[in-house]
C-alpha cells in the first residue's frame, strides 16, 4: 500500500479511528493486524516471511539474554509460524469466491498451492526443530548458548535476504564469469519476486539480537509487542531503520498526545506529499528521459539528468520518511529522523551523518565498529571500504551499487586521511562562509556523480555517460524532457526550507514564521501538491532495496 494511494487515504483514517477508541493494549493489537493489511496489501505471502524473521529473532533474544523460553512462549511463537505458513502461502484466496447465488464456493482443485504447502511443512519442521532442541540448547554453558543464539539469529536473517535478493544475482555473475572463461554455464535460478522492504527489516530484527548479546537490552516476553516491532507499518518498508531500545518502550508504554505532536505529524505528512508528488514524480520523467534512452545523450543531457536524480532520490526517500514519521506522530509514536538536509555536506563524513542517518548509524555500530574494533590505526581504512561496499550491496542486488558503494569508501578513506590536513573537510574548524559555500559546492558535485553510478543502468551506460561529461560530448545540447510545473515551483521553495533549517540548525523552525506566513506556506505546499498530482505516479525508489 503506497502512501500517496487512495487506498492508503482510506486505511490511515480507519486506523486513527479504532486506535483513538481503544486502551494501550487493545492499540496494540489493533496496529499489528492493521501493519499486517498495510504489507500484505502488495502480496499476502510477503508476510510470511515477516512473521518467520519475527519468530527467530524472538526466540534467538529469549535464547541469548533468559536461557530459555516458557512453555506458553514456545507454544505462542510456534502457533505464530504454523499459523502464517498456513494464511500466507499454503492457501490460495483467490480460490474461495464470496457472494451470488451460490454465497461461498471454494475452488478445491487450486485451494492449496503446491510451493505453499512445502512452506508449510518447512515451518512444521522447522517449529519441531526448535522445540526439540530447546532443553538441549538450554544445557549450554552461558556463553555458548549466547554465541549459539546470536548465530542463528544473523544466520537466519541474513540466508533469507540473500535467496529473496541475491541468489539471482549471483547465479548471473557466475555465469557471466563462465561464459568469460568460454564455458556456456545455465545455472538453477529462482523464480521468486523481492519482498518489499526485506533489507529494512532484516537489519531491524537483526540489531534487537546483537543488542541483546551485547548486554545492551533486555528481551521483551511480550511477543505481540515483538511482533509489532517487526512489522510497525508507517517504517515498515523504507525505514527508517528503528532500534529496539527506542522503538519497543515506546510501543510497550502508553501513550500520550499532545496537540503540538499532531500539528508537527500533519505538516510531516504534507511535507513528505509535497516532495514526493509535486517534486520527486515531476522530474522522474526527465531523468528517465536520459537514464533509459538507448539513443546518445549529450554532456549538457547526462549533468541535467544526474543533478535533478539527486533531487529525486531525495525528495523520493526523504518523502517516504516524513509521512512515516508524521503519521506515527499521530499515533503518538516518534521515530527517528532520517534526513538532515544532506546536500549542505561538504565532507563524506557530514554527509553520512545526514543521508540515510539510521542506515549509516547502524552499519557504524554493527559493522565498522567490530571491523576496526582489533586494530583501529591498521584497519579504518579498509574497514571504511568494506563497510560502504557492503552498503551498495544492500542498496541492490548489482554491480553498479557495489561500484557506488566502493566510491563513497574511498572517499571516507581519503577524508580520514586528510581531515585534519585541510580545514574545509574539518566541520570542527571555522572557516569563512565562501570557503563553505566552495566546499558544500565542490562535494555536492562529486556526490552528483557517485548518484551517476548509482543510477546507471549498466557498467556500459557509466562509461559512455563519463566519457561524455568529460569530453563535452553532445556540446550544449539539450533533449532532455523537461520537470513539471509542479517541480519547476516546489524545487525552490524546498530549497529555501532547507536552507532555513540549515542555517538555523532547527527542523522546527518554521514554527517560528508569523501565523499569516505559516499559512501562506501550508496553503501554498497544498496548491502544488493538487498541481503535482497531474505528474504520473512512480513507486518508491528504495522499495526496491
Amino acid at each position: 500500500m503506497l502512501f500517496n494511494s487512495i487506498h492508503f487515504l482510506l486505511f490511515l483514517p480507519v486506523v486513527l479511528a479504532a486506535y483513538a477508541m481503544l486502551r494501550h493494549r487493545g492499540q496494540n493489537r489493533m496496529l499489528l493486524i492493521a501493519s499486517y493489511v498495510f504489507y500484505g496489501w502488495w502480496d499476502e505471502r510477503f508476510l510470511f516471511l515477516i512473521a518467520l524473521s519475527t519468530v527467530v529473532d524472538y526466540w534467538c533474544g529469549l535464547m541469548i539474554g533468559r536461557s530459555r523460553l516458557t512453555g506458553r512462549q514456545r507454544m505462542v511463537a510456534s502457533s505464530w509460524l504454523t499459523l502464517s505458513a498456513l494464511c500466507f502461502v499454503t492457501i490460495n484466496w483467490s480460490a474461495i469466491r464470496f457472494g451470488g447465488s451460490e454465497g461461498i464456493s471454494v475452488d478445491w482443485s487450486s485451494l492449496f498451492d503446491p510451493l505453499g504447502v512445502w512452506a508449510l511443512g518447512g515451518a512444521l519442521g522447522l517449529v519441531a526443530i526448535a522445540n526439540l532442541f530447546h532443553r538441549l540448547v538450554t544445557r549450554l554453558d552461558e556463553d555458548r548458548r549466547r554465541k549459539l543464539g546470536l548465530w542463528t539469529s544473523i544466520i537466519a536473517n541474513l540466508t533469507v535476504l540473500g535467496i529473496f535478493k541475491y541468489f539471482n544475482f549471483f547465479v548471473g555473475s557466475a555465469e557471466d564469469a563462465l561464459q568469460g572463461l568460454g564455458v556456456d554455464a545455465q545455472l538453477m535460478r529462482l523464480d521468486i519476486v523481492l519482498p518489499v522492504g526485506i533489507s529494512f527489516y532484516t537489519f531491524q530484527t537483526m540489531c534487537y539480537s546483537i543488542d541483546i548479546y551485547r548486554r545492551k537490552l533486555m528481551p521483551t516476553d511480550r511477543f505481540l509487542d515483538f511482533a509489532l516491532y517487526v512489522a510497525y507499518f508507517p517504517q515498515l518498508v523504507a525505514g527508517p531503520i528503528e532500534r529496539p531500545n527506542e522503538l519497543l518502550p515506546r510501543l510497550q508504554n502508553p501513550r500520550h498526545f499532545e496537540l503540538v505532536q499532531i500539528q508537527r505529524g500533519l505538516f510531516l505528512i504534507l511535507l513528505g506529499l509535497f516532495k514526493k508528488v509535486a517534486i520527486a514524480d515531476g522530474v522522474a520523467v526527465c531523468v528517465n528521459s536520459v537514464y533509459n534512452s538507448t539513443g546518445t545523450a549529450s554532456a549538457l543531457d547526462i549533468v541535467a539528468a544526474t543533478v535533478l536524480f539527486c533531487v529525486q532520490v531525495y525528495c523520493d526517500f526523504s518523502a517516504y520518511s516524513d509521512i512515516a514519521r508524521g503519521v506515527s506522530k499521530l499515533l503518538g509514536i516518534d521515530l527517528v529522523t532520517n534526513f538532515r538536509v544532506p546536500f549542505f555536506s561538504r565532507s563524506p563524513a557530514e554527509y553520512w551523518q545526514r543521508w540515510h542517518i539510521s542506515l549509516s548509524t547502524w552499519l557504524r555500530d554493527y559493522l565498522f565498529m567490530p571491523l576496526v574494533f582489533l586494530d583501529p590505526r591498521r584497519r579504518i581504512y579498509l574497514a571504511l571500504i568494506i563497510t560502504m561496499l557492503l552498503s551498495g550491496l544492500w542498496h541492490g542486488a548489482a554491480w553498479n551499487f557495489v561500484l557506488w558503494g566502493g566510491f563513497h569508501g574511498l572517499l571516507l578513506a581519503v577524508h580520514t586521511i586528510y581531515r585534519n590536513r585541510v580545514p574545509i573537510l574539518n566541520p570542527d574548524q571555522a572557516i569563512s562562509r565562501w570557503s563553505l559555500v566552495a566546499g558544500i559546492a565542490l562535494f555536492f558535485t562529486i556526490n552528483c556523480y557517485s548518484l551517476l553510478l548509482f543510477r546507471a543502468g549498466s557498467f556500459a551506460q557509466i562509461f559512455d555517460f563519463t566519457t561524455a561529461i568529460v569530453t563535452g560530448a553532445g556540446g550544449i545540447h539539450l533533449s532532455m524532457k523537461l520537470p513539471s510545473l509542479s517541480a519547476a515551483l516546489g524545487i525552490p521553495l524546498l530549497f529555501a526550507l532547507d536552507m532555513i533549517e540549515y542555517s538555523t540548525g532547527d527542523a522546527l523552525a518554521y514554527r517560528r514564521f508569523p501565523a499569516w506566513c505559516r499559512g501562506a506556506l501550508y496553503a501554498f505546499l497544498i496548491f502544488i501538491i493538487i498541481m503535482g498530482t497531474g505528474n504520473e505516479p512512480t513507486e518508491f525508489i528504495y522499495f526496491q532495496f
